[in-house]
């Protein structure tokens, strides 16, 4: 399970710098690709298998089912961790999440999420203010939190 959140910058070549913690989870090969509400998901590839055999039950026949299986699968990349614990981030998913400098990288549940920080900034304050009217609406979902 991936949880916490760290402070990292990319540099110039769009090498990130992912956390020990997260990296024993991920292992040395994982999915990067565009994530929700901007940002990039990371997923061990036991969890990528998973979530591809769900989106493969799909209805091809959907147009909302097609255009999220396109979007989400021409989107991912295969990373590899380097010897100094960064990947390589290309291009297309830095200009995706608009990771320039100062990015935040979190966990959440079964996968790494990599923020813009400006964006995380901004996200992260606007959920805080709405937390416990968020909790309330999932309560619907018989979840026990």
């Amino acid at each position: 399970m991936f949880m916490g959140e760290y402070q990292h910058a990319i540099d110039s070549k769009g090498r990130l710098f992912i956390p020990a913690r997260f990296r024993q989870g991920l292992g040395d090969h994982f999915v990067l690709t565009k994530g929700l509400d901007g940002c990039l998901f990371a997923y061990p590839q036991s969890e990528w298998d998973a979530l591809e055999q769900k989106l493969k039950c799909l209805p091809f026949t959907k147009g909302d089912a097609r255009a999220f299986v396109r979007f989400f699968f021409s989107g991912a990349a295969e990373c590899e961790v380097d010897k100094q614990g960064r990947i390589l981030i290309p291009g297309n998913l830095r200009d995706y999440a608009r990771l320039e400098k100062d990015v935040v990288v979190i966990g959440v549940s079964s996968r790494v999420e990599i923020w813009a920080g400006n964006q995380w900034e901004n996200y992260s304050r606007q959920a805080a203010s709405s937390y416990e009217e968020i909790a309330e609406k999932i309560v619907d979902l018989n979840l026990d939190i």
